[in-house]
């Protein structure tokens, strides 16, 4: 028997408009969209329906695995939690980030993070999850291991995004090593002989790797058919060179001329919701809200706070001119989805996947109230 289900006296968000009406749904899709309300179906009242939100790089299942230093949670279990913290945020479609390459940041081994990625596998096949969940590789090219982690992932088909960084003092994001310092010194309590010996270990090492480990990284990718992004553009030469790789998606840009440099080179430019809602980057880079303002904003992420990416887009869509709530609201759904390839998900119209978030506004704050995925209620 079919499986269908309407949606009634909802402001639906829809691509180019918002409309006061109801969605029927039908095994798993949506039928039809229609402007007027019905005494049928479940009734919204009033509350916003948007696409289900497509996240594409988020590091925060990490904290559930390693919640402390030296303690390691359950794989499973630390996906089980993490899967429901992204579902009750209304994201739908997950891109979970695992580290490739163990940087100074690193609190777990190689083989936690492919002890992870067989924990989001088996729960996949296992039905655990309510979140549609794929794998992104995040590969820290001056490691000296990032080879070896990514041959981990040889044949793994859930990987299907992968992304190149260097974290190193003096690159990308931390070209500035005052803010490198303030980060990693404070955060690791070292010394400042200590923090200068380890400054000239990164910097060796990002040397004698980073350029080699990335086209290694970016040739499988393409044979692969595994989407590359950038990550931490500051320059034109940074653009061009991920250009030259085939890269897609252009994450965290830290400056406004390497944002332009990729709109201009056919990149989807994507930053973090929690740099939208502060107002600003936490290591002093260029402003997400600054980039919306100039059209150089396609996607957002919610980087380190699940609950950001649906904050983000509803605040973008009261405070930047030239943004209404469907603009702000394909920042989180129906470009993130085109961006790799998902083209059944991210637009409410017919045809498209039942994923959708009721949403009501409380004090400007968006309240998550239910969750649907391919129709079938997961928050």
């Amino acid at each position: 028997m079919p499986r269908e289900m309407i949606l009634n006296n909802a402001r639906i968000v829809l691509a180019e408009e918002v409309i006061t009406g109801s969605v029927a749904i039908r095994d798993g899709r949506i039928a039809d969209t229609a402007s007027t309300t019905t005494k049928a179906g479940e009734d919204m009242e009033g509350d916003f329906l948007i696409p289900g939100l497509v996240e594409l790089h988020t590091d925060h299942l990490e904290r559930h695995y390693a919640p402390r230093p030296g303690v390691r949670w359950n794989p499973v279990a630390s996906v089980l939690a993490h899967d429901a913290q992204i579902a009750a945020s209304g994201i739908t479609t997950v891109f979970d980030a695992l580290r490739i390459g163990l940087d100074e940041d690193a609190d777990v081994e190689a083989q936690d993070v492919r002890h992870l990625a067989d924990a989001i596998e088996e729960s996949i096949a296992a039905d655990r999850l309510r979140a549609d969940h794929f794998l992104h590789l995040r590969c820290e090219v001056s490691a000296p291991d990032c080879l070896a982690g990514f041959a981990l992932f040889e044949d793994d088909p859930h990987v299907k995004l992968a992304s190149l960084m260097d974290h190193s003092p003096g690159q990308r994001q931390f070209t500035d090593l005052g803010a490198y310092e303030m980060y990693y010194r404070n955060k690791l309590k070292m010394s400042e002989d200590d923090f200068r010996r380890f400054c000239e270990r990164r910097r060796a090492e990002s040397g004698q790797n980073s350029a080699a480990n990335r086209r290694s990284i970016a040739r499988g990718c393409r044979e692969r058919g595994i989407i590359l992004a950038s990550h931490d553009d500051a320059t034109i030469e940074h653009v061009e060179e991920a250009a030259a790789d085939g890269v897609r998606v252009a994450e965290f840009p830290t400056t406004a001329i390497a944002a332009s440099a990729s709109k201009e080179a056919g990149m989807a430019v994507l930053m973090g919701a929690p740099n939208v809602v502060r107002g600003g980057s936490h290591s002093g880079n260029v402003s997400a809200r600054a980039l919306a303002e100039a059209d150089k904003l396609d996607i957002l992420s919610s980087d380190y706070i699940p609950f950001s990416l649906v904050q983000a887009a509803f605040f973008l869509g009261e405070v930047v001119d030239g943004i209404g709530l469907p603009q702000a609201v394909a920042k989180v759904s129906k470009n993130p989805a085109e961006a790799v390839g998902l083209n059944d998900r991210g637009i409410i119209e017919p045809g498209r996947r039942a994923d959708l978030v009721r949403v009501r506004l409380d004090e400007g704050i968006p309240v998550v109230r239910t969750v649907w995925r391919e129709g079938a209620r997961v928050a």
